[in-house]
């Protein structure tokens, strides 16, 4: 029942009313959480770090995963995992935001871009941390996981198809 009321209207009739109001007020919060969630990454991201002079540049792809590999379980899931969260919540709110960004490709895009940014502050101007293009890969891998998971199907919901 819930999801046929979100569904769009048959051709030549109106979507009542209080549907769209549904639908704004969904779309309203997910943008706001998406700003939130923006702000928290960039927390989690641009923050300096004591690194002990470790922090070392990688755009190398595999060079940190295979690094990572190495190192005890729980670091290597900690790494892994994280960057495969960070920006998970890109690929289930950009579609619920903006219907035009839906499909794997779009919200890959977007995060690259956006994970490529944060590598570079990090690299260019970021006490302790560096650029690591496994750090982006692992980002995108995760917001295009979280659209298949999730996001494709709520989005659909919300926004109708």
């Amino acid at each position: 029942m819930l999801v046929e009321m979100w569904q769009p209207a048959a051709s030549g009739t109106r979507t009542p009313w209080y549907v769209f109001v549904l639908r704004v007020i969904a779309v309203t919060m997910a943008l706001a959480v998406l700003g939130v969630f923006c702000y928290v990454a960039f927390r989690l991201t641009l923050t300096p770090v004591r690194d002990n002079g470790q922090a070392g540049g990688n755009t190398d792809p595999g060079h940190s995963l295979r690094f990572y590999m190495n190192r005890p379980v729980k670091e290597a899931l900690l790494q892994i995992g994280g960057n495969v969260a960070l920006l998970a919540p890109f690929g289930v709110l950009l579609p619920i935001v903006w219907r035009s960004l839906r499909g794997p490709l779009r919200i890959a895009l977007l995060t690259c871009l956006f994970s490529l940014a944060i590598e570079t502050v990090q690299g260019a101007f970021v006490l302790g941390r560096a650029f690591d293009v496994d750090d982006v890969i692992l980002n995108v891998a995760g917001a295009v996981l979280a659209y298949f998971l999730l996001g494709r199907r709520l989005s659909r919901t919300v926004r109708g198809t």
